[in-house]
């Protein structure tokens, strides 16, 4: 899911499966500190593709998955970060599927 928050965005990643969020949780652990984008397809084709370059992005875990932060301090930048969370939430709503990616590496795919 996609949230917006104070100063930009949240993403939450989550996954019942143990196997599959261990590799998630692991993946972002390893990736943490590249940058953070979202691409959001439908029918195999890309809707758009936010690239997160204009904040700082964290990476927490939790016991579902994980949860991405991206803020700034720049009124700017968190209105362009704000703009992307109102497409990703848009895309999803319309049954797109989502894919966060640190570094260019698929770590969490899913749909709302």
């Amino acid at each position: 899911s996609v949230e917006k928050m104070s100063g930009g965005m949240k993403i939450t990643c989550s996954c019942d499966d143990a196997v599959a969020r261990a590799m998630m949780q692991n993946l972002c652990t390893m990736l943490a500190g590249g940058m953070c984008s979202c691409c959001c397809m439908m029918n195999g084709m890309m809707v758009c593709n936010c690239n997160l370059m204009m904040g700082m992005c964290k990476c927490e875990m939790t016991k579902d998955g994980c949860v991405v932060t991206c803020t700034s301090g720049d009124a700017g930048c968190m209105a362009m970060i704000q703009g992307c969370c109102d497409c990703m939430a848009a895309c999803l709503k319309a049954g797109c599927t989502c894919c966060l990616m640190m570094g260019g590496t698929p770590v969490c795919c899913g749909t709302m």
